[in-house]
Parts: C-alpha cells; structure tokens; sequence
C-alpha cells in the first residue's frame, strides 16, 4: 500500500533525497535556517512552510539563509550554478519572482549562450503560488528558452528539474484538493 504523506512532506524528502545524493545540490532562501543571524535556535523556521525544517543539521553548510533580497539570492544561485553547484532558490511567494526576472531571464537562461555552451546553469527556482498569491507565472517562464516551467509538480517532481542543465521553476500550490 502506498504511503499517504503530506505535500509538504514529499518536498521535504525530494529535496533531501537530492542533497543525499549530490553534493553540489545547496538550498537558499529566507529564514530556511532559522533565520539570519537570530538568536535562538538554528532551524526553527525551516521556511515559510517548515519544508526545510531539519535539513539545516543534516547538510551543514548547504542549508543557506539569505536577506530579504529575492533579486540577490536568485542572482547568486545562479552564479553559484555556473560555477557547479545546484542550487535549490527557495521564494517565499510567487510575487516576489518579479524582481528577479533580470538574473532569470536575462542572466541563467541565457549563460550557456552567453558563454559559447560552456556554462550551465543546472538551478531550482522553488516557490508558491494561491490563496492569496494567485498569480501563475509558469507561462510567462516557459516562453524563455531554456527555463523549464513545473507548476504544482507533485512531491518528488518538485525538485527533479536540479538535475537538469538548466533552470527551473517549480511552483507549489498553497492549497491542494483533497
């Protein structure tokens, strides 16, 4: 029989799952460690659903907490991504993906043009969108070549697109039926 886990839940192990299996896969995103630089304890949010939550301790140094800068981290995981990591850019809310559509489109989608097919850019972009967030950026990402759009990829299929050579973006609905 099937095992029945929350949505919440089929992230959380995809993404470990990914960083068990490849040391280059690194998340970043706002309070994913427990918040920057915060006193109290390390890994206490775990994101804005508490899918991180225990991953903090059990990949140090890969669990990244950033300022509330969405245009910086994204830009960052896509430099890191160049350079040979995965990274896993966790947004809070889908709105939040407007002020980064530079480093998106202008920057990871175009790098394996921009540098003769030399230069990869193998990224998650990890967001929500609903209840309150609506709306679903997943046509506009998909009419740039080389972003690989995911809406409401279900659990595992959440994270998959890391493994790719391009970037992706993933979106989780906040409400799911049933």
């Amino acid at each position: 029989m099937a095992r029945k886990i929350s949505y919440q839940q089929a992230v959380a192990e995809a993404i470990a799952s990914e960083m068990e299996r490849d040391e280059t896969v690194v998340i970043m995103g706002e309070d994913i460690a427990g918040g920057m630089g915060a006193p109290g304890e390390d890994d206490a949010w775990g994101g804005v659903l508490g899918v991180t939550k225990g991953l903090y301790a059990r990949f140090p140094g890969r669990v990244i907490d950033t300022p509330i800068s969405e245009s910086a981290y994204v830009g960052a995981a896509a430099g890191a991504a160049a350079s040979g990591l995965r990274p896993i850019a966790e947004l809070m809310f889908v709105d939040f993906l407007g002020v980064c559509l530079d480093q998106i489109f202008n920057q990871a989608a175009k790098f394996r043009y921009m540098f003769g097919g030399k230069a990869e850019t193998p990224m998650v972009i990890r967001t929500m969108y609903g209840a309150g967030h609506p709306r679903g950026l997943a046509a506009l990402a998909g009419a740039v070549p080389d972003l690989h759009p995911h809406p409401g990829a279900e659990g595992r299929r959440a994270v998959e697109p890391v493994r790719r050579e391009g970037p992706a973006d993933p979106g989780d609905p906040r409400q799911r039926p049933g």
